[in-house]
């Protein structure tokens, strides 16, 4: 499996972001998709997680409530919509897929830097 990841950039708090991830060769080696970020100096954290199935969502309580994870089954692609960011959404995020639900970690995509200023 190879993902792509794309999206992100710098916004002010308040602002919004989205990202996306295109999975390749994904089969039915990977039933979920999702995503991580990683602060600097901090370790990576989980973020958000789907299903392909049914689109079954979780969420980490941090961004419940602001952040929308949505798949496209056709197109392979997961998408992350980001509102009310804060500063500590600032990081790098990255996408990932299969492994055990919901915290998908056995394929990572390249990370893709997101900026809230205050």
């Amino acid at each position: 499996v190879q993902l792509q990841a794309s999206g992100g950039g710098s916004v002010q708090a308040g602002g919004s972001l989205s990202l996306s991830c295109a999975a390749s060769g994904r089969g039915s080696s990977s039933s979920h998709m999702g995503w991580f970020r990683q602060a600097p100096g901090k370790e990576r954290e989980f973020v958000a997680s789907i299903t392909w199935s049914d689109g079954s969502t979780f969420y980490a309580d941090a961004v419940k409530g602001r952040f929308i994870i949505r798949r496209n089954n056709r197109l392979d692609t997961a998408y992350l919509q980001m509102i009310f960011l804060k500063p500590e959404d600032t990081g790098v995020y990255y996408c990932s897929a299969g492994g055990g639900w919901p915290y998908p970690s056995n394929y990572w995509g390249q990370g893709t830097q997101v900026t809230v200023s205050s």
